[in-house]
């Protein structure tokens, strides 16, 4: 087995292309003035595509844990391996973490919003302290997940064009 299964190879650059609109909705909400709709519309993108994102990391976590990872060649030396397989995790774990506590935040925080037009739940008394505690702590990780996003990136481009290697390769679609 030379590359990635295609499921695996489609949920890897679905979950790109929805972390992108994730950060990308709201940095530009950040920058959208208050008066106008589009920043509660970004505001909604950002949420309801960090739920898919936290569904297909999921979904990507049980194909890595239950199918074979395929070879690279030729091999790296161990550490590499060994570091490839921790900071994976962690972008495993920052993207689960980050729409888990995104979630959190809003029904802690007595906050009402839709899931594709289906209204979530926030609890009856809110706790606008504990919310915003979450808050820095999701905005820490997403800042992480940035470095994250580039660290990944780059060790693929580096492996394909300075080891040459087939580590990009095999997660290219056909």
């Amino acid at each position: 087995m030379t590359r990635f299964t295609r499921h695996q190879i489609w949920f890897h650059w679905l979950s790109l292309l929805l972390i992108a609109i994730t950060y990308a909705a709201i940095e530009l909400k950040g920058i959208v003035p208050k008066s106008t709709p589009w920043h509660d519309y970004l505001k909604i993108i950002h949420f309801n595509v960090g739920c898919f994102v936290l569904v297909l990391m999921c979904i990507r976590l049980y194909f890595q844990r239950n199918q074979v990872t395929p070879e690279i060649t030729p091999r790296p030396p161990q550490w590499q391996l060994t570091l490839s397989k921790v900071i994976h995790y962690i972008m495993y774990a920052a993207f689960i973490l980050l729409p888990l506590l995104g979630l959190i935040m809003l029904a802690v925080g007595g906050k009402q919003w839709d899931l594709v037009g289906i209204p979530m739940p926030a609890f009856s008394v809110p706790d606008k302290e504990t919310s915003k505690s979450i808050k820095e702590i999701h905005e820490t990780i997403a800042d992480i997940g940035y470095f994250l996003i580039a660290l990944h990136a780059g060790a693929a481009i580096y492996h394909h064009y300075v080891v040459k290697d087939n580590t990009l390769q095999r997660m290219l679609p056909k």
